[in-house]
């Protein structure tokens, strides 16, 4: 891993999960870790609830916007999450891939979004505890 291991989030549409699973994990490692998120096929726009959603946690996705997922992104990358893009995330030796299996927020109100906001705070808290202990060493 690099001096400042990065982390990228992948799923479908960018809009969701991923932005979540990044906005947060950019939040806690306050420049210890370098951060990224995309889609494989991604959305016009961030998924209105998600935008809620982290707004109630005091985190700001105005900003935020769907990205492609290129094969660059997942190279510069050491740590690879995807989250239920399938195949379509191009495998590299050498990086570290995990599969964080969370149901998509598409098409869902808050009251079904702050759960999923809730798991992926608390994986993502925990691999950044992991990241941090593995990179001090």
């Amino acid at each position: 891993m690099t001096e400042i291991p990065e982390v990228l989030f992948v799923c479908v549409h960018n809009a969701g999960r991923s932005q979540m699973a990044a906005a947060l994990l950019h939040h806690y490692a306050a420049g210890a870790v370098r951060v990224t998120s995309a889609g494989s096929t991604p959305a016009d726009e961030i998924n209105p609830a998600v935008r809620k959603a982290m707004d109630e946690i005091g985190i700001d996705l105005s900003d935020a916007f769907p990205k492609r997922l290129t094969t660059d992104a997942v190279e510069a990358s050491d740590v690879v999450i995807t989250m239920g893009c399938g195949d379509a995330c191009p495998i590299f030796p050498g990086k570290r891939y995990l599969d964080w299996e969370l149901e998509d927020p598409a098409g869902q109100g808050i009251d079904a979004v702050r759960p999923i906001r809730d798991e992926i705070d608390r994986r993502v808290r925990a691999l950044l505890a992991e990241l941090v202990s593995t990179s001090a060493s």
